[in-house]
């Protein structure tokens, strides 16, 4: 037979709604009380109906991680994702609610599929994983007063939405600085994504790190189609960078490999830095010098930051910055030597 409330009431000797408000941990019930009807539940076996709490709080306990729109084989390796989603789902453990993901092949089937999952009210809320100008998932959220949370800052909303985030534009001018503190001054900006806000942002903060060395920065140099790879391969030879900062580790690993082709060796002819410090930095040699963003990190506090929201609808909304750590491997040469 299975313990319920009276029985725990009986234990302590206090009324079953005193038990009640201590397992929604009410502020009326004194801690000396809680701490007695917590070890009377221990002692009896007591379980608590959590379904009944979820419909008396309107809350199912689950967060939906919202990934982005997988395009690419690339995309959809990237082991960032896989980190961070990891993390979210150990703090959220740790909180006692569940992660759901919403994934989709397609802006339009990401957004059916995160407009089921809340009226279906399978989720409280949801954690967007990227950051993107123009998204419709993100203008339903607000539009119909969803809870969340971003990781990555908003284009818009920023009022109306709390973000965790690195700063990338000082990872950005980190990445610039350091290879400028080894002797590099021909440097480029190398990606295969330019619509994010990282992108952009990261980006900016090279050309602010050039500035302040009063060194030319150049225009970003995309490396998406074929043609890329051309107008990439003549670059180099014209202006003879001796350093490239990549957007992030999954890609310098392919740019490495496209400087090999080209007949570029790394780093005694082109210097190579990225950010994520994921598992491809030491996937081949040379390891890959990179800026370590802490995705752990980003995914348990957007988790906590989520969970604050939805226990405190109108607090106010804040960027939490997650800080970078340097990470010096094998792909930048000093030049200074």
């Amino acid at each position: 037979m299975s313990v319920t409330i009276k029985d725990v009431a009986k234990e302590v000797g206090v009324a079953p709604s005193t038990v009640s408000r201590t397992l929604r941990d009410h502020p009326s019930i004194s801690r000396e009380t809680k701490e007695k009807v917590r070890k009377a539940m221990d002692k009896l076996g007591y379980v608590p109906n959590v379904s009944a709490q979820n419909l008396a709080n309107k809350h199912v306990n689950t967060i939906g991680a919202i990934l982005p729109v997988i395009g690419s084989k690339e995309r959809k390796s990237n082991p960032f994702y896989l980190e961070i989603i990891t993390a979210m789902n150990e703090e959220a453990s740790q909180q006692k609610v569940t992660l759901s993901i919403a994934s989709g092949k397609t802006q339009q089937e990401l957004l059916e599929n995160v407009q089921l999952m809340y009226r279906q009210k399978r989720v409280d809320g949801f954690i967007m994983l990227y950051v993107e100008e123009d998204d419709m998932v993100l203008d339903y959220l607000i539009e119909n007063k969803v809870p969340f949370t971003m990781i990555g800052q908003p284009y818009k909303f920023h009022n109306e939405a709390s973000c965790v985030d690195n700063d990338n534009q000082l990872l950005g001018w980190t990445a610039t600085q350091h290879l400028v503190d080894k002797g590099h001054e021909r440097i480029a900006f190398v990606t295969n994504n330019d619509h994010e806000n990282f992108f952009r942002e990261r980006f900016f903060g090279y050309q602010k790190g050039m500035m302040d060395n009063q060194l030319r920065a150049y225009p970003a140099m995309p490396l998406i189609t074929p043609d890329d790879f051309i107008a990439l391969d003549d670059f180099l030879k014209e202006e003879q960078p001796t350093a490239c900062i990549a957007i992030d580790d999954m890609f310098a690993l392919r740019l490495i490999q496209m400087l090999n082709l080209s007949g570029f060796k790394v780093p005694d002819d082109i210097s190579v830095i990225s950010f994520n410090n994921s598992i491809f930095t030491s996937l081949l040699h040379p390891y890959i010098t990179s800026i370590d963003v802490n995705a752990t990190q980003l995914g348990k506090t957007a988790v906590q930051e989520f969970l604050l929201q939805l226990k405190e609808p109108d607090a106010i909304k804040k960027r939490v910055i997650i800080p970078h750590t340097l990470i010096e491997n094998e792909t930048v040469l000093n030049r200074k030597n």
